[in-house]
């Protein structure tokens, strides 16, 4: 079959792709499924071997991925519901003095978005944010909008989360090396993205009633974002008991199909509500870092020691991602749950409440490995790679454009991501990089996942309605904002480019 062909028939594939997840509103995972057989049986691929295929796709990514997710989820899970987050990101406003509680909110958003998926944690923040804002008598989009974006980054940049993590598996990219660079670089776009969000709120903008009269009661808040006749934030420490994030508001919040995740878990903490006493703010980072420090133990060691070294073959195995996150699920089961009381069944119940809500996103994960097998297998991937090469676009340029492309049609960082991934990995194969270039594009990815948050996105829809803002607020302020941060993350991998 000739490339041209070929390329029709992955234009088509893509096309059919958005038909089926936007206006059909099919599940994604099942569209990646019927679209990957769809594309297989038209680029020629054997009747017989559609199925095995499928089923390598499906195994080769969930083998590498599937453990890798449900154990962050864990982690995240156990961290939640022992009240770790809230006294973290407590700990950090105390820390930071009311002047500067917009940027603890965000080093919070930072630090608690790397064990816990985006929508999760923006509902663990939020009521905070609501509490701050109500006592400070300041516009809630002033500690929302930099803290949500700080979750969003991570979200699309750092593994365990399930966009990255199967990216970097489907390019051939090192897990550790991505968190080397990846941290640094999420933490200047994010320390960025606050600069930016400050900009963003210097204008006010109209706020629904409801979320209003959550945040400030009957009160308006007066010039400046303040409420004439009471205390700013900057002058006393502020009152930081929210309201409650009633029902009527969290489900006004469509649910988080596109990454499959996030909406299982809309309560507030077990720990807070019940009133037991939360986990120390230095435990909770302690058991943050632990993994992410083993992997990146790991690498060292295999790129500094020699070979047959007993150290490194300890390292390589203690840095394994998935050896480095079960380790961390034990730890954070005896510090967060036997340390404190729970029962044996209490944790078993915690830890497997986690998988529900990314049972969704592995499978979403391994049709999108299904989806790049099939553009491989059937040759439309290598035409794809040719007029990618021809186009004259670095491959960094391209994963950051293709990845930024699928995000603005299809919502889903998740789905971008691993799409864009398969896409590309004819392409990356041929081109001959080093891992570490590789683990730069597999960061320009991310950059692109992250951008262009708009209508199609649950997670623009979720902060948007938990912020009050309507949809022209929403798009100048948090599409706005994000699209930012993707060019500015891009920006950052281009120059660290040179240096790998």
């Amino acid at each position: 079959m000739s490339d041209d062909a070929l390329l029709v028939i992955a234009v088509a594939g893509v096309a059919a792709l958005l038909l089926l997840i936007l206006k059909a509103k099919v599940q994604p995972f099942v569209a990646l499924v019927v679209v990957s057989v769809g594309v297989a049986l038209a680029a020629g691929v054997p009747a017989a071997d559609v199925v095995r295929t499928v089923e390598e796709g499906m195994g080769a990514t969930l083998g590498h991925i599937a453990t890798i997710i449900a154990l962050g989820a864990m982690i995240g899970r156990i961290i939640e519901l022992s009240g770790g987050a809230h006294a973290f990101a407590h700990a950090l406003i105390d820390r930071f003095g009311g002047r500067h509680t917009p940027l603890a909110l965000t080093v919070a958003g930072f630090v608690i978005g790397i064990p816990v998926f985006f929508e999760v944690g923006l509902i663990i923040l939020m009521p905070i944010a609501y509490g701050v804002a109500r006592a400070a008598r300041r516009p809630l989009l002033v500690y929302a909008l930099p803290m949500g974006a700080a979750m969003l980054t991570v979200h699309a940049f750092l593994p365990p989360h399930p966009g990255a993590v199967a990216a970097v598996e489907a390019i051939g990219a090192d897990q550790g090396l991505v968190l080397l660079m990846g941290i640094p670089l999420t933490a200047v776009v994010v320390l960025l993205g606050h600069l930016m969000a400050r900009r963003l709120t210097r204008r006010a903008y109209p706020m629904d009633p409801a979320v209003h009269a959550e945040v400030y009661g009957d009160r308006e808040p007066g010039p400046g974002g303040r409420d004439s006749g009471t205390t700013g934030a900057g002058d006393a420490a502020p009152d930081l008991t929210a309201p409650d994030l009633t029902t009527s508001v969290l489900a006004s919040s469509p649910s988080a199909v596109g990454d499959g995740h996030g909406t299982a878990v809309l309560a507030r903490p077990a720990a807070v509500a019940t009133g037991i006493r939360p986990p120390s703010p230095g435990m909770v980072l302690t058991l943050i870092v632990t993994p992410i420090l083993l992997i990146l133990l790991g690498t060292l060691g295999q790129n500094l020691l020699a070979d047959g070294s007993p150290l490194r073959a300890v390292l390589t195995v203690l840095g394994a991602p998935m050896v480095a996150l079960l380790i961390d699920v034990a730890l954070c089961a005896y510090f967060l749950g036997v340390r404190r009381g729970w029962s044996r069944a209490r944790l078993a119940e915690v830890m497997g409440s986690a998988l529900p809500s990314v049972a969704m996103v592995i499978l979403v994960a391994g049709a999108g490995g299904v989806f790049g097998k099939v553009l491989i297998a059937g040759g439309v991937g290598d035409a794809v790679a040719g007029v990618l090469e021809r186009s004259g676009l670095s491959a960094l340029a391209l994963a950051f454009v293709t990845a930024l492309a699928l995000r603005a049609a299809l919502g889903s960082t998740t789905v971008a991501l691993i799409t864009a991934a398969g896409i590309l990995t004819p392409l990356l194969q041929r081109a001959e990089l080093s891992t570490g270039q590789l683990s730069l594009v597999a960061l320009a990815m991310g950059a692109g996942g992250l951008a262009v948050s708009h209508v199609n996105d649950a997670g623009y829809w979720m902060f948007t309605r938990l912020a009050g803002l309507d949809v022209p607020a929403g798009l100048r302020t948090w599409t706005v904002l994000t699209t930012a941060m993707g060019l500015t993350g891009f920006g950052l991998t281009a120059c660290l480019w040179p240096l790998v």
